[in-house]
C-alpha cells in the first residue's frame, strides 16, 4: 500500500489557512499555491535517485552526488492542477510537463477523458501527479488509470486539500501510489464540496466565479 503523507510545515499549514480565506484574493490564492507546491515538492522529491559525479571547484577536484538524470514528469489534473506546475518547476526546471482533461458525465457520473498528453519516455519517468483537491477520488483515481494505460508506472499524486473519501478510494483504486497531502479535512458534505475547504479551486485560481 502505498502512503499517505500530510504535511505538518508550520509554514505549509499558515499558507493553506491563507488560501481557504473568503477573503484572499485570485493574485494571492494563485501566489499562495504556487508556493505551497514548491514546499510540498521539496519533500516529495525526497526519493530522487543521486549518483555520484566528479566536479571541480574552485580549490579542487572532488565527487560530490548529483540528481541521476531529470527524468521527472509533472501532470496536472486541468484545469485547476495548473496551479500546482509553476512551484514544481522552480525546483525541478527539466521536468518535463503532461496534461490530462477529464469530466464527469452528467448521466452515468463516471469520470471522461476529453484530452491527455503526456511525454513520450513517460513510462520512464517519476511521474507528479497533481491537484489541488481530493474530493470523492474519482478524478484523480481516472487520470492515473488513463496514465498507466500509457505506459506510466512510478506515479505520485500530491494534492492540497483531501477528504478521508477520497483518500480511501484513490487507495483502493490505486495502491501502488503514494499521496502528498498539505490538509486532511473533516469530510464531504452533499455536494461533494470538501468541509471546510476552500472552495472551488479552479474558480479561485482564474477568477472564474
Amino acid at each position: 500500500m502505498g502512503k499517505v503523507y500530510v504535511f505538518d510545515h508550520p509554514l505549509i499549514q499558515h499558507k493553506v489557512s491563507l488560501m481557504r480565506m473568503k477573503t484572499t484574493t485570485v493574485k494571492e490564492f494563485r501566489e499562495l499555491a504556487t508556493e505551497v507546491a514548491m514546499l510540498m515538492g521539496f519533500e516529495a522529491t525526497r526519493d530522487l535517485p543521486l549518483e555520484e559525479v566528479e566536479i571541480e571547484t574552485p580549490i579542487c577536484k572532488t565527487k560530490t552526488k548529483m540528481l541521476k538524470g531529470e527524468d521527472v514528469a509533472i501532470v496536472p489534473i486541468l484545469r485547476a492542477g495548473l496551479g500546482f506546475v509553476d512551484g514544481m518547476l522552480s525546483l525541478i526546471p527539466n521536468a518535463k510537463v503532461g496534461h490530462v482533461g477529464l469530466y464527469r458525465d452528467p448521466e452515468t457520473h463516471q469520470p471522461v477523458e476529453y484530452y491527455c498528453k503526456l511525454p513520450t519516455d513517460i513510462e520512464h519517468r517519476k511521474i507528479f501527479v497533481v491537484d489541488p483537491m481530493l474530493a470523492t477520488g474519482g478524478s484523480a483515481s481516472a487520470a492515473i488509470d488513463f496514465i498507466k494505460k500509457r505506459g506510466g508506472k512510478d506515479i505520485t499524486f500530491m494534492c492540497l486539500i483531501a477528504a478521508p473519501e477520497g483518500i480511501e478510494a484513490l487507495q483502493k483504486a490505486h495502491p501502488d501510489v503514494d499521496i502528498y497531502i498539505a490538509a486532511k479535512d473533516d469530510h464531504l458534505n452533499e455536494d461533494a464540496y470538501i468541509v471546510p475547504g476552500l472552495g472551488d479551486a479552479g474558480d479561485r485560481l482564474y477568477g472564474t466565479k
